[in-house]
């Protein structure tokens, strides 16, 4: 990769040490197994609803293709959890120049497309909520292909100006990070030459990557809202709202947590910076296959009937 070929030139540094989420040595085997748990309940739960939308035909519509491919990136990008649990069992938790670059491209790529994939969920509900009639055509599967394609372009485009900006920087001797993963933050406070341009690429890719997404949710959810407020059936009312406050609830999770981590306070300390990425790294993709399935009617009967299946099969 052309692009990792500048570590030579640009750094001294060819390897990091990653410090992990703490150096108490009584808190690592009890944060160990806690995270291993969330990492197993995270996978479980992404790949699980996968395969549950896979296996029934009534749910192949726009609305599970988005959040089929919702658990997709929150699998993906939950991959820096195994990272983490090695520093709580190994002494040194050495990453290699171009493993971190590598890593902290692929992280940004699905946390960009994460929050544009919440955008293209919004406008799903949108249609589905105040347009029904023309839902089919409106969320056909060349328009639904054509968002997804957008929101992977997006999250390429976003996590390659990162990555570009980053690997400018040169980093010298001191090349230990305070954090448990490659991130942008703890990264720059390593470089030993100006990090003005790194900083100017994370307010513009944030300010796109939050706002950009968030005008079109926001916009669907008041339109959806004043739709709802004019249903007269009390029954259409409350399914209508069913449909929508999970996806309320994801959104809210992840742009709050993602706001908070790089449109921070600069007196936050180094400790404060982990637990606060902790909630969209870890948490996040985590909580959202049990916020859609515990609180999603068609997902709790397909897990019925593909378990009845399974047990007389």
């Amino acid at each position: 990769m052309p692009l990792m070929r500048t570590v030579a030139r640009n750094s001294s540094v060819t390897e990091f040490i990653l410090t992990g989420l703490t150096d108490k040595l009584g808190l690592r085997m009890p944060l160990f197994f806690l995270f291993l748990g969330f990492y197993v309940v995270t996978v479980v739960g992404n790949l699980g609803l996968i395969t549950l939308i896979r296996l029934n035909s009534h749910l192949h519509t726009p609305m599970y293709f988005f959040l089929c491919n919702l658990s997709f990136i929150d699998f993906c990008y939950s991959t820096v959890n195994p990272k983490m649990l090695m520093s709580f069992v190994s002494k040194k938790n050495i990453t290699p120049y171009t493993g971190c670059m590598t890593q902290l491209f692929f992280f940004l790529f699905f946390v960009v497309s994460e929050s544009f994939i919440l955008s293209a969920m919004a406008y799903d509900h949108y249609v589905a909520t105040c347009n029904p009639l023309v839902y089919t055509t409106s969320t056909s599967p060349q328009v639904c292909l054509l968002l997804l394609l957008g929101v992977c372009g997006m999250g390429f485009a976003g996590a390659m100006a990162h990555t570009a900006s980053m690997v400018r920087l040169t980093f010298c001797a001191n090349n230990i990070i305070y954090h448990y993963m490659c991130d942008i933050l703890p990264l720059l406070e390593r470089s030993c030459t100006s990090t003005y341009v790194n900083e100017l690429v994370v307010f513009i890719v944030v300010g796109i990557g939050i706002g950009v997404p968030i005008v079109p949710i926001f916009t669907s959810y008041a339109l959806i809202l004043s739709s709802i407020l004019c249903i007269r059936s009390t029954e259409g009312r409350s399914k209508a709202f069913s449909t929508c406050s999970s996806h309320v609830i994801a959104v809210s999770l992840f742009f709050g947590s993602k706001a908070f981590m790089y449109l921070k306070p600069s007196s936050l300390s180094m400790n404060q910076e982990k637990v606060s990425s902790l909630f969209y790294t870890i948490v996040v993709p985590m909580l959202n296959p049990l916020i859609y399935s515990l609180r999603n009617k068609d997902v709790k009967v397909a897990l019925k009937k593909t378990l009845s299946k399974k047990s007389f099969s």
